[in-house]
């Protein structure tokens, strides 16, 4: 029950707030990075990058493409990452994702999701890519080779991936990040007619060193630009992890050779035989100030420093009446979270009760509907074997008549006459029997009679054989 519930707010929640975080491994079978191809001169990605542990990703967020990065599932670093420069904006909040199909390809999450969202759900989850707690305790920060900074709204948002950072010290991200910002957004765009065909690869060469004995640690920072339009130019700057104050600048081709053998990082006006020197000293020029700590402007730049002091004097006038706005503005602000969160409350509650509520209604109605549809397929059963039984019991009768009638004819006709004859032959019987008993009555005594006056005789023959023989005769004279 809470499953279900939890999942139908879940899908609230979905159409109502629909920005998410996504990053999409891409698949061999699609051109160099699919659909973030855009982020190339001529949509056409560097060369040379092809061992079969590099990683392609298109870094999406609200199911736009903001830039592409190339990985190494074996340095667990990204080597590159492509972006256009949107516009300078503030750092928001910090949300890290990771990307699962790098160590799971068989996973069916097909985009960035948060690391603590996912573990125990993808395999081998840190395999290929670097994590969170592989920063944790090492001394190293989690460095964007795609500068947030130099993003602005979803593009900004894009970058706080695990895919797009490298192992940097605290103060060489800071230092890192300063220098690209400054480089890009007082050198490079101004000098690019065509604000929306600068194209930026920066990116990170890997040394031995690694963090936990696992994310290496990168030896090289470098940048690429690229402006590709008529008057088009190309720029290369390095810095050295070993000396963070350093940021030399050179050309692709010398960047190239620094990189993997037979890399090629730009196409169409960014060529060596297209560049624009003007354009392309006052880059270098640019970048020189910016490497010596200048301030990169005109005379009005010059102006400004003039009237440098009494922006201070104004400023330390302003202070207390700035910090009194800030505060107000943090209140304002915090009421505004505090009523948003109460309102949060009172949805999610009141919408807790309302998924109650259609829960309950909705397993009241499917018993009530089971139930129903119980009652109507019995029917139809219930009255079949009524029927069937009927039509048995019938069957049953008419198969014990057919028996007896059969049973019935088998008796034989003589049999028969037989049988109601016995009572007249009985009858008539009656008298011969008792006239056969008299007689063996009468046979019976005359029979007796005999056997007496027979033994009586033999008797008397027995005494009067014995007297003659046993008694003397008497003389004459007597």
């Amino acid at each position: 029950e809470w499953t279900m519930k939890t999942s139908i707010l879940f899908l609230l929640c979905i159409s109502v707030f629909p920005g998410f975080s996504q990053g999409r491994v891409v698949g061999e079978d699609e051109a160099g990075f699919a659909e973030c191809n855009v982020f190339f001169p001529g949509q056409v990605p560097p060369e040379g990058f092809t061992e079969p542990f590099h990683v392609k990703i298109c870094q999406q967020y609200n199911r736009e493409p903001r830039f592409a990065t190339l990985y190494s599932t074996k340095d667990k670093i990204p080597l590159y990452s492509a972006f256009k420069y949107t516009k300078a904006a503030q750092n928001e909040e910090e949300s890290w994702l990771v990307e699962p199909q790098i160590d799971d390809p068989e996973n069916d999450q097909h985009e960035m999701v948060l690391e603590a969202d996912i573990v125990g759900t993808v395999a081998n989850l840190g395999a290929n890519q670097a994590l969170t707690s592989d920063y944790v305790g090492s001394g190293y920060e989690r460095g964007l080779l795609n500068p947030s900074l130099l993003n602005e709204e979803d593009f900004q948002m894009a970058t706080y991936t695990l895919t797009n950072a490298v192992p940097l010290s605290p103060s060489l991200s800071k230092t890192w990040h300063r220098d690209i910002g400054r480089v890009v957004e007082q050198a490079l765009a101004p000098h690019c007619s065509k604000k929306d065909h600068l194209y930026l690869l920066a990116g990170a060469i890997p040394s031995s060193v690694q963090v936990k004995g696992k994310v290496s640690v990168p030896e090289t920072l470098w940048l690429a630009a690229c402006c590709d339009a008529p008057e088009g130019w190309s720029l290369g700057l390095v810095k050295k992890v070993s000396d963070e104050n350093s940021l030399a600048d050179l050309t692709v081709g010398e960047l190239e050779e620094q990189l993997l053998a037979g890399a090629d990082l730009f196409k169409g006006n960014c060529g060596e035989d297209n560049k624009s020197k003007e354009k392309t000293e006052a880059i270098l020029q640019a970048v020189s100030q910016i490497r010596s700590g200048e301030q990169v402007g005109t005379s009005d730049n010059q102006e400004a420093k003039g009237s440098g002091w009494v922006r201070k004097v104004a400023g330390i006038i302003a202070t207390p009446f700035i910090k009194l706005l800030e505060l107000l503005i943090y209140v304002i602000v915090e009421l505004v979270k505090f009523t948003f969160y109460f309102l949060w409350l009172v949805i999610k509650r009141v919408g807790s009760t309302v998924l109650d509520g259609v829960y309950s209604m909705w397993n009241g109605v499917v018993s009530y509907l089971k139930a129903i549809s119980m009652v109507l397929i019995n029917i139809p059963y219930d009255l079949g074997r009524v029927i069937t039984n009927i039509s048995l019991g019938f069957l049953g009768i008419i198969q014990d008549v057919a028996f007896v009638t059969y049973r019935i004819l088998r008796i034989p006709m003589g049999f028969v006459l037989h049988l109601a004859a016995f009572p007249y032959y009985s009858i008539c019987a009656i008298p011969s029997v008792l006239k056969d008993m008299a007689t063996g009555i009468g046979g019976t005594f005359s029979l007796a009679i005999d056997a007496t006056g027979s033994l009586l005789h033999g008797f008397y023959y027995v005494a009067s054989h014995i007297a003659k023989r046993f008694v003397p005769k008497g003389s004459s004279g007597d």
